[in-house]
């Protein structure tokens, strides 16, 4: 009886004791300050090609400190930057949050459309319409306006990139402020009346210190050119370079290009770009005292002049690399700031990117691989014409933009021509086209649930309401661009796969092979900070890095 007695009161013995020696269990992380940093076209082999060249407090501190993602997608197509932030920050995809592009196709408007702008508020710091925009066509949430609920709106928000839309859609609705640079002859940073009625001081005083005609200097490789043999050479055709310069070389003297080359846009063309916005990322985080109390604030970065060095020079040019290796250094110096302002241990980051990048397919060409050029506006001629053979109107599509087939339906209605037939026709005449690899219709994305490969892609990324009739899919590693340089938006993996490093307060150490998706970071840094997900949200919860 004994026995059974000790049997039966040893396990309430052990939970009393586990439960006196883990009195508070939290259920959150208590972190002060949350930084998002997305790098514009950063393929995920940027981070392991020139790993050999970083420094120890940049990327190589978040991945081995932190925990790495290796085996990370967007989940959708088409890959931009506008979807990107976009889909990074609510948790869910085009479909749902509704910037199914940088630009697109207004079916309501009858025009194409900016995923920002917005001509109900005003410039700020600007006399032109650059200041004009807002996350207003954005449809849901982001983790950062859930972090500005859940602190019942003490918990700042601050935005900031080249980019309007790098500044605007990561931070939100309910943001504090917005902040991107207005280049050509202006080189100040603005903002737009839906934030705040004028700009602060500190950001006038910033504007004012002439810190960005600074970068008016030459742009020469950071190490010796030679030790940059993870890279192609320096001279070649497959790089578009300046204005005002022969070959695309280095040295670049900005000074002496700028002229011919925007003013200070050859400033957001360059490396330099992203070392301006750490110098305004830094004056943001002391001036807004980000990180200061124990309401949790975010910081949304973008480093955006990665993507404008890749779209001018190319993935596999000494410029890119160059870039990165100066880029590691702006993050060891974000870090150490925060680092020394907010403290170690006090703080969460997570770095990805909004989409990657194809190899410039002239060079691919060369290599005899399968690649090449997409002659959009023949293809359009050519389809007007099947279109006025066939329904005898020339009226038939009201747009085509983003490999989107937007019908004419008051034409199609008028000449009584049945929508789903028709779509099933330009289908049947785009995929018999050279370089077509995959159609789609707008009935197959209502009608279908693809739940894998190219279609799932493409479901993911179309919303009912926005998007068009008939989608298309070019063969792999055929681009609608120029000769040279590289670009994005394909829902091949050179574009869909990007890093994934999370760093700092209540992150494990550690990496993963496993699939990924890129909007399984909102509700992962919601689950971390004990929040409700985003209103949108349809991603999981990487608990591996968390848990």
């Amino acid at each position: 009886m004994k026995r059974l007695f000790l049997l039966l009161f040893l396990p309430f013995i052990f939970v009393q004791c586990q439960t006196k020696k883990n009195p508070h269990v939290e259920i959150k992380t208590k972190t002060k300050l949350v930084v998002g940093i997305v790098v514009d076209q950063m393929r995920y082999d940027y981070l392991t090609r020139f790993w050999d060249h970083y420094s120890d407090g940049g990327f190589k501190r978040m991945v081995n400190q932190g925990f790495n993602f290796k085996n990370n997608h967007y989940n959708y197509t088409p890959t931009y930057t506008g979807p990107g932030h976009a889909s990074v920050y609510t948790g869910t995809s085009p479909g749902t949050h509704g910037i199914i592009g940088n630009s697109w196709y207004s079916k309501e408007a009858g025009k194409m459309v900016y995923c920002a702008e917005d001509a109900s508020v005003l410039s700020l710091g600007t006399k032109t319409k650059a200041g004009q925009m807002s996350p207003h066509r954005m449809k849901t949430t982001t983790i950062a306006d859930i972090n500005r609920i859940h602190t019942q709106m003490q918990g700042k928000t601050i935005g900031i990139s080249l980019k309007d839309r790098g500044a605007i859609l990561p931070a939100g609705h309910t943001a504090n402020a917005a902040y991107w640079f207005q280049g050509k002859e202006e080189g100040k940073w603005i903002s737009s009346s839906y934030y705040m009625d004028a700009l602060p001081e500190w950001v006038n005083a910033f504007n004012e210190s002439d810190q960005a005609e600074g970068y008016f200097k030459t742009w020469d490789t950071y190490y010796d050119i030679s030790k940059y043999t993870q890279s192609g050479a320096d001279e070649n055709s497959y790089e578009w370079g300046f204005s005002g310069k022969e070959t695309p070389t280095f040295p670049y003297d900005l000074d002496a290009l700028k002229a011919e080359n925007g003013q200070f846009e050859i400033i957001k063309n360059s490396p330099y770009g992203n070392n301006l916005i750490t110098d305004f990322a830094i004056a943001a985080l002391e001036a807004e005292q980000l990180g200061d109390d124990d309401h949790t604030d975010f910081l949304t970065v973008s480093y955006s002049s990665t993507d404008m060095v890749g779209h001018n020079f190319g993935v596999n040019s000494k410029e890119v690399q160059d870039s990165y290796i100066r880029l590691d250094l702006d993050l060891q110096r974000l870090l150490e700031h925060i680092d020394a302002k907010v403290g170690k241990g006090n703080y969460t980051v997570f770095l990805t990117s909004d989409h990657g990048a194809v190899h410039v397919p002239n060079y691919l060409k060369d290599l005899k691989i399968p690649a090449g050029y997409f002659d959009s506006q023949k293809f359009e001629t050519d389809l007007n014409a099947f279109l006025i053979s066939k329904y005898h109107s020339k009226n038939l599509i009201a747009n085509f933009s983003n490999f989107q087939i937007f019908f004419n339906h008051d034409e199609v209605n008028r000449l009584k021509i049945n929508t789903e037939h028709m779509q099933e026709a330009v289908a049947k005449f785009a995929l018999d086209y050279p370089q077509m690899d995959k159609v789609f219709t707008r009935k197959q994305m209502e009608d279908g649930n693809y739940t894998k490969d190219l279609a799932n892609l493409v479901q993911n990324g179309f919303s009912q309401k926005r998007s068009g009739d008939v989608m298309l899919l070019l063969d792999t590693s055929v681009i609608s661009y120029g000769p040279t340089g590289s670009t994005h938006g394909s829902a091949n993996t050179y574009d869909t796969h990007v890093p994934l490093l999370f760093f700092g307060a209540g992150i494990n150490q550690g990496s993963s092979s496993r699939y990924t998706k890129i909007i399984d970071i909102a509700p992962t840094i919601s689950s971390l900070l004990g929040m409700v997900f985003t209103n949108g949200s349809t991603g999981d919860v990487l608990s591996e890095a968390i848990d």
